[in-house]
Order: structure tokens, then C-alpha cells, then sequence
């Protein structure tokens, strides 16, 4: 059985297709998605922003491998990589590169791995549709989601640290409600890497945390229904979760220096959104020889079955190139993992 979290609204809605179009489909790029004699057990956790591209796949993989049980988590990247580095699960799901400090862990636990880029977020600013602002700057951002805007209540206190970043002060009079992620997630970091960390730096503030006062949710379906239920909603998301929200909450455009530009596959791949990222999977490779489910599940994943389960719940395909480096990447660390090798 595989034990997923589905995404609410319209991603379920998504989802549900898929799987349906999936079970129809006689294509393959792997044998495993036709075969049927693949057997074991696969335990994958991390980011809850990557977890509906692996829960897809992993249900259509085991669609046609009923011998294979796969449970897929997203407590986050941050915890992911905890139980990963402890040799805890197979696979580890992840919206940002692991960290110095998680590599000692991993070295420490004496957990091999490789990196694999399987698809590429626009994360995204979501708010409700009522706000009247379209646009939020850095300095915007900043003045909104720092450190500084501890004890913030309402948008306009914001106003004066907006002002003296060089932003236009221009927040409406109404409560500020932050949901956003917590430090357990890839996209508390992400965030605070693209949008907070140079400003801190400039200011000499901390550079690595947001306000401590604002509400923390693992879950992404949480900080959608405060966008979509609160006047004064603030938070920020991947954007397969925002997209499958629809109208429902406002995507903020965001200006990093260079214009306002609007989240999406367009403006992420031509590098212009300035809150694009990459996300991966990570692979213990010491469980090749060991896990017989482990290769050909991670085969199909890379493969144009597998991998079009990105687009399908709404992230942003990687460039043919970087897609090409992955698959590489993976056949030369599968070709050195084998026995025969």
C-alpha cells in the first residue's frame, strides 16, 4: 500500500487523472512500469513541496508492481534529511541542495548518496484575492516576513522598515495573518536564501530565521486555506499548491530588482522570477545491492513516464539538458553500485 498526502481542491482533482491516464497507458520508458515482477519495499520522506510529484509516481509505479510497497512522507526537507542521513529511508525528497551540516550527518551515519534534479518551483507569495497589492518587492518582503517585523500585526506597520529599504510604503490597513513554513522545510530556507538573506546581511540582522511570531505549518494545504479564508493572509508555497488553488488565492508577483514578473514555467526557466529553485530526490546507494525495488523504481522515475509527473501536479519541467545530467548521473552511479561492475 501506498500511504500518501493528496492535495486538497484541485490537485486531488489532478491526481486522480493522472492515475487514471497512467492506468491506461501502455508506454514505458522502463521495464519496471510494465513488467510486473518487481518486489520489496521503499520508504521515502522529506519535502512536502516535492512529495505530490513522488506520491504520483509511486502510485503509478506500483500500479504495475503490486509486489512493491511504497510509503512517501513530507514532514519536509530539513526532517527528511534526518531520518535519511540515519539510514532510515531509501529515498529522500528535497526542495533545496543538502546543507554542509546534513552532509557530515549523512558521512557520520555513513549514508552514500546521489543527487538527482527532478524538476524545477516557482515558489510562490499567496495571498487572498482582496488584497489590492499585485507586487511585493524584496524590501517588501523584508519588511513583511524578517526578523525585524517581529510584533507586525497589522500590513501597515510594516510601512516605515518598508520605506527606509527604498520600498513605496504602500501596505494596506488591515491584520496581517502570516501562515508560512516552518524550519523543518526546504521552503523556509529557499525562502529566506532568495528573499531575506541579502537585505539581513546589508542591515547586519540575522540571516537565517524569519520572525518568530508568525504561524508555522508543515503542511502546504494549511497555509492555502489561510490565503484563501483571510483577508490579510500572507504566506508563501510551491507552486503546484498555489496553481491547484486557483482563483481561490492571489499569487503575488515579485520584484527582485529587476520588475514585477509573475510566477511561472516561463519566467522560471528563463531565470527572470526571482524566487525559482530546483527540486530533487536523493538516493542512498549502498541500498542498490540490498533494496531489489530501489533501482528500478528510481529507472522509471527518471524515465518520460515517470518524470512527467512533475508537470502533471503542476512544477515546472526541467530543461532537456539538466533532465539529460540527472539520467546520466544516475546510470553512472547505478552502473558502479552493481555487482558486476
Amino acid at each position: 500500500m501506498t500511504k500518501i498526502r493528496g492535495l486538497a481542491g484541485a490537485g486531488a482533482l489532478v491526481l486522480a487523472i493522472a492515475l487514471v491516464g497512467a492506468a491506461c497507458s501502455s508506454s514505458s520508458s522502463s521495464g519496471a512500469s510494465s513488467g510486473g515482477d518487481v518486489s520489496g519495499s521503499l520508504n521515502i520522506s522529506g519535502s512536502s513541496t516535492v512529495e505530490p510529484i513522488t506520491s504520483l509516481v509511486a502510485e503509478n509505479f506500483q500500479g504495475a508492481n503490486s509486489g512493491v510497497d511504497i510509503s512517501v512522507d513530507g514532514p519536509g526537507t530539513t526532517d527528511g534529511f534526518v531520518l535519511f542521513c540515519k539510514g532510515q529511508t531509501d529515498i529522500s525528497d528535497a526542495s533545496r541542495q543538502i546543507s554542509d551540516d546534513e552532509k557530515k550527518a549523512c558521512a557520520d551515519g555513513g549514508v552514500h548518496y546521489v543527487e538527482l534534479a527532478i524538476g524545477r518551483d516557482a515558489l510562490t507569495v499567496v495571498g487572498n484575492p482582496s488584497n489590492p497589492l499585485s507586487c511585493l518587492s524584496f524590501a517588501d518582503l523584508y519588511s513583511l516576513f524578517s526578523s525585524e517585523a517581529k510584533g507586525f500585526t497589522n500590513w501597515s506597520d510594516a510601512n516605515a522598515l518598508d520605506t527606509s529599504l527604498g520600498g513605496k510604503g504602500n501596505f494596506p490597513d488591515q491584520p496581517l495573518t502570516i501562515v508560512a513554513p516552518g524550519t523543518e522545510s526546504g521552503t523556509y530556507g529557499s525562502f529566506i536564501d532568495l528573499a531575506i538573506k541579502g537585505i539581513a546581511d546589508d542591515r547586519n540582522k540575522p540571516n537565517d530565521t524569519l520572525r518568530p511570531d508568525y504561524q508555522s505549518s508543515a503542511d502546504d494545504n494549511v497555509i492555502i486555506n489561510n490565503a484563501e479564508g483571510t483577508e490579510g493572509a500572507l504566506g508563501f508555497v510551491g507552486f503546484s499548491y498555489a496553481q491547484n488553488a486557483g482563483g481561490q488565492v492571489k499569487e503575488f508577483q515579485v520584484d527582485g530588482g529587476d520588475g514585477c514578473v509573475a510566477p511561472s514555467a516561463a519566467t522560471v526557466n528563463d531565470g527572470t522570477y526571482p524566487l525559482g529553485r530546483t527540486l530533487y530526490i536523493y538516493v542512498n546507494t549502498d541500498k542498490l545491492a540490498s533494496n531489489p525495488a530501489l533501482k528500478p523504481f528510481v529507472d522509471y522515475y527518471l524515465g518520460d513516464e515517470g518524470i512527467s509527473a512533475v508537470t502533471q501536479v503542476q512544477y515546472i519541467a526541467l530543461p532537456t539538458e539538466e533532465l539529460q545530467t540527472s539520467r546520466s548521473t544516475w546510470q553512472t552511479t547505478e552502473s558502479s553500485a552493481s555487482p558486476s561492475a
